[in-house]
C-alpha cells in the first residue's frame, strides 16, 4: 500500500482542485470500530503535537514540517480502509491573494486535516483556543505556525486583539482560518456561528472562501470516564469517511454580506451531506 507524499497530494490540490483516496493508497479493508483501532487511530493523528514541540527547540520546525506531520489526517484513514475526499479548491487556486477561510468545527481531525490543504495556497494564520499553545514546549511551535491564541476568560480583549493581528498578517499577504462556531459542534447552526471571520475580512479588505468538513469518524467524547482525558479523540467509527469541500470565493464586503452568504453556502453544502443544520 502507497502512502501520499505531501509534494503528490498538494500537486493534485493544485492541478484538480482535490483529491480523492486511490485504491493503493488504501487499506483493502475497513478496520473494524474497536477499542485497540480507536488508540492507535488517536495516536497516529495526534502525533503532531509532540512532533512540533520536539523540532521546534532545535530549529527544526518549518511550516512544510509541519504540514508533512499533519498529513497523518490523510494517511492514518486511509490505512484504516477509509477515504478522504476533498473537492473545490479550484476556487481558491483561481484567486492569487490572502483570503479568509471559514470552516465548520466538528471534531479535532480539521484541526490537523487543515494545514497540508491549506498551506498548498500559501501561507496563513489561524485561531485556535488558547490552552493548546499551553501545553508542554508547545507554545513556541504553535506561534511559529501562525496561531493565535484565544481564551474564554475575556472575549473583547481576545476580540480586539485579534482583529489588529488579524489585518496585519493579511496585509503581510497571509490567509486566515477562523472556525465561526468557536467550539466543536455535530450540528451547523446560526445560533453559535460567529460574524468575526466576516468582520476581519471587511476590515482587512479580504475575500471570504467557505469551507465545510465532514469529520463525524472521530467526534468528541462527551460521556464516559475517559471524556476527561481524551475528551479530544472521542470512538473512531470507520465506516464513516472524511470529506472536506471549499466553496466559491465570496468577494470583499461588508460584514454582515459576507457573514450571510458564506453560512448559507456551508449550510447548503453540509445539507447535501445529509448532515443536519439549524438555519
Amino acid at each position: 500500500m502507497k502512502t501520499t507524499s505531501l509534494d503528490l497530494f498538494q500537486r493534485e490540490l493544485l492541478e484538480t482542485g482535490g483529491y480523492a483516496t486511490a485504491p493503493e493508497r488504501r487499506a483493502a479493508k475497513r478496520a473494524r470500530p474497536s477499542g485497540w483501532a480507536t488508540l492507535k487511530f488517536t495516536c497516529s493523528i495526534s502525533r503532531v503535537f509532540p512532533l512540533c514541540a520536539l523540532y521546534e527547540p532545535f530549529g527544526k520546525l518549518t511550516i512544510r514540517k509541519w504540514a508533512e506531520f499533519c498529513l497523518s489526517a490523510v494517511q492514518c484513514p486511509e490505512r484504516f480502509g477509509m477515504n478522504v475526499q476533498i473537492e473545490g479548491f479550484q476556487h481558491r487556486r483561481a484567486y492569487d491573494g490572502p483570503v479568509m477561510y471559514l470552516c465548520n468545527h466538528m471534531s479535532t481531525i480539521e484541526t490537523i486535516l487543515l494545514p497540508p490543504i491549506l498551506s498548498a495556497f500559501g501561507p496563513f494564520s489561524y485561531v485556535a483556543k488558547a490552552s493548546l499553545a499551553h501545553l508542554p514546549f508547545l507554545e513556541k511551535a504553535a506561534a511559529h505556525t501562525g496561531m493565535i491564541p484565544i481564551g474564554r476568560k475575556s472575549p473583547r480583549e481576545d476580540l480586539v486583539n485579534m482583529l489588529k493581528i488579524g489585518t496585519e498578517r493579511i496585509g503581510r499577504g497571509d490567509s486566515f482560518l477562523i472556525f465561526p462556531q468557536g467550539t466543536r459542534q455535530e450540528v451547523f447552526s446560526r445560533k453559535v456561528y460567529s460574524s468575526i471571520g466576516a468582520k476581519l475580512a471587511e476590515k482587512a479588505g479580504c475575500p471570504v472562501v467557505p469551507i465545510v468538513v465532514d469529520t463525524r469518524c472521530q467526534l468528541t467524547r462527551r460521556t464516559g470516564l475517559l471524556a476527561k482525558v481524551f475528551k479530544d479523540f472521542g470512538p473512531l467509527d470507520t465506516s464513516k469517511d472524511i470529506r472536506v469541500a471549499a466553496g466559491p470565493v465570496i468577494p470583499t464586503g461588508k460584514a454582515k454580506a459576507l457573514h450571510e452568504a458564506a453560512f448559507d453556502w456551508m449550510a447548503t453544502k453540509l445539507e447535501s451531506w445529509g448532515l443536519p443544520t439549524e438555519r
